[in-house]
């Protein structure tokens, strides 16, 4: 007479693996010994616990790793993170699967000290640093910057091999009681923390008053509409990664207010030791935007530009494909502006050449009393 089987199913999850959940089949006779265990993965059965368990460690080792990516918790900063892991999963199929890709919120020193302009706390290097350490220490895999906030040097165990494609390096103007900065009446207060604004302001318009105006996109927009201040200056590519541009007033053209080094790009960096993570970015990497931004750090590294120098760069290709740069430094009350321009090949040895080419004029027209605020 044939055995009566008992067959049990239950999920377990596989070691080492996170959200994948293997289906195990044991058999059970009536004599209640256990049967060959049947282990199921994707469909396809083994028919030994042997078997089964070369399967797991199978799919342990080749299971592609969780991408940890660390930031910043300003809504604009996520945004930028949430836009790297739609690109990862994107690009690499591996890491469309739920829970591939992890989102890291990191609290940086200048997320907590909002009270004081960055110069008197340091500079942009506190938007980094907590992340960088982060990053040395294996809590996460990769890091995205707006890469206006990073220092023109890199911790050391530390790469920035990527940027995504830049977004409109404009600023833009908003108010809700004037159309433009030269229909703003004598004596208003433009809100900004940024010197390299507050220069080019005070250059052209220098009745206006411009008072340190710090926090993230939205609270300045709030500030902004309780009154605290006339009128505000944000960049344009942050607003549209938002989905905010509604309420901008008008665009600044960049001959009128030229863009911080790096506006309106998207950094990620990595460990110098870790190929995977560097693969993973090499296919996420705009080259036109990364060559543009090593030429405005090479301009800015050359000035030794600190957060108490407004300086402002910006390159891009024009029409005949040719790298066209121009750089500015300036007083931070406005008074006095130096400005350069370069143009050359598009290629990265002759636009850093560019840059640095560009911030040695500058420095020497400048004398060094100049950087002296």
């Amino acid at each position: 007479m044939a055995a009566t089987i008992h067959r049990l199913s239950f999920q377990c999850n596989g070691i080492g693996l996170r959200d994948r959940r293997f289906k195990c089949i044991l058999d059970i006779d009536e004599r209640s010994r256990f049967l060959p265990l049947n282990y199921e993965n994707g469909g396809r059965r083994i028919g030994s616990v042997r078997a089964a368990a070369t399967a797991v460690e199978s799919a342990t080792r080749t299971h592609v790793s969780l991408v940890r990516i660390g930031t910043r918790g300003s809504p604009l900063a996520l945004a930028q993170a949430y836009e790297t892991r739609d690109k990862l999963k994107s690009a690499h199929p591996e890491l469309a699967e739920e829970g591939a890709v992890e989102i890291i919120i990191i609290k940086t020193t200048g997320d907590k000290i909002l009270n004081q302009p960055l110069a008197d706390i340091g500079g942009k290097g506190l938007f980094t640093k907590e992340i960088d350490d982060a990053l040395l220490g294996g809590k996460i895999d990769i890091a995205v910057h707006s890469m206006k906030d990073v220092p023109t040097y890199l911790p050391s165990g530390t790469i920035l091999p990527c940027n995504l494609p830049r977004e409109d390096v404009r600023d833009v103007f908003i108010c809700p009681t004037a159309g433009s900065l030269a229909e703003l009446q004598a004596g208003s207060i433009v809100g900004s923390a940024s010197l390299r604004r507050q220069s080019q302001i005070l250059y052209r318009y220098p009745s206006l008053k411009v008072i340190n105006f710090r926090g993230n996109v939205q609270t300045r927009l709030r500030k902004l509409k309780e009154g605290e201040v006339h009128a505000t200056l944000l960049a344009f590519a942050g607003l549209k990664r938002l989905g905010m541009i509604q309420h901008v007033t008008c665009l600044l053209s960049t001959e009128e207010m030229l863009p911080a080094i790096a506006q309106g790009a998207i950094g990620i960096a990595c460990r110098s030791n870790d190929d995977k993570m560097a693969d993973y970015l090499a296919a996420l990497n705009h080259e036109e935007t990364r060559l543009a931004v090593a030429c405005e750090r090479a301009f800015l590294e050359t000035l030794d530009g600190s957060c108490r120098t407004p300086i402002a760069g910006y390159a891009f290709r024009d029409k005949d494909g040719f790298c066209s740069f121009r750089g500015l430094i300036a007083s931070p009350d406005g008074t006095r502006v130096l400005e350069t321009s370069r143009k050359g090949a598009y290629t990265y040895e002759d636009m850093v050449s560019m840059g640095v080419d560009a911030g040695k004029e500058l420095k020497e027209r400048a004398g060094p009393a100049f950087f002296d605020w």
